[in-house]
């Protein structure tokens, strides 16, 4: 099996390191932008040569893990070059645009659009982890327009990983995702931001800050260059999952100013509920 990797980061190079060890006889090839990461992927053993797009005809699989901008670009130019028993999978956090760009592609039967949702706040090849989709949801779009043969193949793969499959069309996908991914990175930057304009001397910071604080902001460590795609892309729904956010922000703020701490504490009981929702789901990923 020839497995390629587009983009050896923490995604794309987490899934190079399971599969290397789930099947020992695969040859994988990592394709990116950076020739640092290539390097640095190497010499962690994720992938076992470098390779380009004139080698993708050798392909069986394909793993797209770059931004989610340049997916709308480079994805057609990967499926144009993949021979037609291959399968090409992102694993972006954003559907619907990705989606509608390639409903003419004449190779669409060969692409399946995949959401893992799994990682952490690092990037980079060093990043990558094993098992980091053990237990984790991935969300598939649009699979009756993968042939057959290769939505197996793919989900197979996935049995292998351990994750669990769900269906959604590219719509629903991002406005869920909007409320229960991008919204939770959104607020975790801007409270970063907030407690930075506000404490200028960061050893202040750093003495008080408790794991409270460290676990809230700890997406705002997250890459830039990943996430303000992310933000353009599916701008309606995070616009409106804001806008829900800030209201409930400003109610709670008006509880504050009335010294109404019996609406207070009725708010957070009722929302201590969130506990049942997430039972099972590890909060640290």
């Amino acid at each position: 099996m020839n497995v390629f990797v587009v983009g050896v980061g923490l995604i794309g190079g987490s899934m190079a390191k399971d599969i290397k060890r789930l099947h020992p006889e695969a040859k994988i090839y990592g394709v990116d932008t950076n020739v640092i990461h290539l390097e640095e992927a190497m010499a962690l053993d994720l992938i076992d040569t470098k390779a380009g797009y004139e080698d993708l005809g050798l392909a069986d699989v394909v793993i797209v893990s770059i931004p989610v901008n340049a997916m709308l670009t480079e994805i057609p130019k990967i499926l144009d070059q993949i021979n037609d028993d291959c399968v090409v999978l992102d694993a972006g956090s954003t559907k619907a645009a990705l989606c509608k760009s390639l409903d003419d592609h004449k190779k669409r039967r060969n692409f399946l659009a995949c959401h893992p949702i799994a990682g952490t706040e690092f990037s980079g090849p060093s990043a990558a982890i094993e098992n980091l989709y053990q237990g984790k949801t991935n969300i598939i779009c649009e699979v009756e327009k993968t042939a057959f043969k290769l939505q197996e193949r793919a989900l197979a793969l996935f049995q292998q990983l351990g994750m669990r499959i769900r269906y959604m069309n590219p719509e629903a996908h991002d406005k869920h995702i909007a409320y229960v991914s991008h919204l939770s990175h959104i607020s975790s930057f801007m409270l970063g931001k907030t407690v930075i304009d506000k404490e200028r001397n960061e050893r202040d910071i750093f003495d008080m800050a408790g794991s409270g604080f460290e676990s809230t902001v700890r997406l705002a460590k997250s890459s830039p260059a990943m996430w303000a795609p992310i933000f353009e892309q599916n701008k309606e729904n995070v616009v409106d999952s804001l806008d829900e956010y800030i209201e409930n922000l400003q109610a709670f703020k008006e509880l504050l100013v009335k010294n109404d701490y019996e609406g207070i504490y009725d708010e957070m009981n009722n929302t201590n509920k969130i506990k049942e929702i997430l039972k099972g789901i590890p909060l640290n990923k």
